[in-house]
């Protein structure tokens, strides 16, 4: 199995993605440039996090151009499993290819800090196999994970359980002080109607080794399970 990882102008997750994917996890990877149009015949896509083009209008907003997008489309329109982290989760919604919008943190600010996230579907790439009962741990980094959609179209994603992950506490509810950018619903990670597309704003593959945390206590492995997820 080989994963793909598309390196844009301004990427700075893509190797902490390929190492997750290879090192922890064992599997082939390459990188794809913003430029190419051909994706070589990977079984799995990962669009990593980072500041592609600066953010510059907003972010996500010029990378939607990048020459290989035509490809990931052609990809995800095939059924092709395709993973957005972070700013990947930002470009796959102005493209399209995923529901809504990520506006400005709710605070104005840099949100980088561990946040816990709760499984709302296990319908999905990344979440199947899992429980509801588990408070995952993982990093975020983004100045723009403000997930924003109509109530309506809210409502049938819920409906749709496209609705994958939720910001939450340590005992699993939802609250104003576990959301760290005032997301709607406190949606932290949403799929497509088909099912074969993802995305979420916090960082699953900085939280694959328990010897590396943002918080200094002992690290988290809660991500390594979504993306074997994804893999697998």
């Amino acid at each position: 199995m080989t994963c793909g990882i598309v390196v844009f102008p301004g990427s700075n997750c893509d190797r902490d993605a390929y190492a997750a994917v290879t090192r922890v996890l064992g599997h082939q990877a390459r990188f794809l440039w913003h430029k190419d149009r051909d994706l070589g015949g990977i079984d799995r896509l990962i669009l990593p996090g980072g500041f592609s083009y600066g953010d510059y209008l907003r972010a996500g907003a010029l990378a939607r151009f990048s020459p290989i997008m035509e490809e990931v489309a052609r990809f995800a329109a095939r059924g092709g499993p395709t993973l957005g982290i972070c700013n990947g989760f930002q470009i796959l919604c102005e493209a399209g290819l995923l529901p809504g919008v990520l506006a400005r943190n709710a605070s104005l600010l840099f949100a980088c800090r561990d946040v816990r996230v709760k499984v709302d579907s296990t319908d999905s790439l990344l979440t199947r196999g899992l429980s509801r009962d588990r408070a995952l741990r993982m990093p975020i980094a983004h100045a723009e994970g403000n997930y924003t959609l109509a109530d309506a179209e809210l409502d049938a994603l819920e409906q749709n359980e496209q609705v994958i992950l939720r910001y939450c506490d340590e005992s699993l509810q939802s609250t104003p002080a576990s959301n760290p950018n005032g997301s709607a619903r406190a949606i932290a990670g949403v799929r497509n109607r088909a099912g074969n597309v993802v995305g979420l704003m916090p960082h699953p593959e900085r939280a694959c080794e328990s010897i590396l945390s943002s918080a200094g206590d002992g690290g988290s492995e809660d991500g390594r399970v979504l993306l074997e997820a994804f893999l697998s």
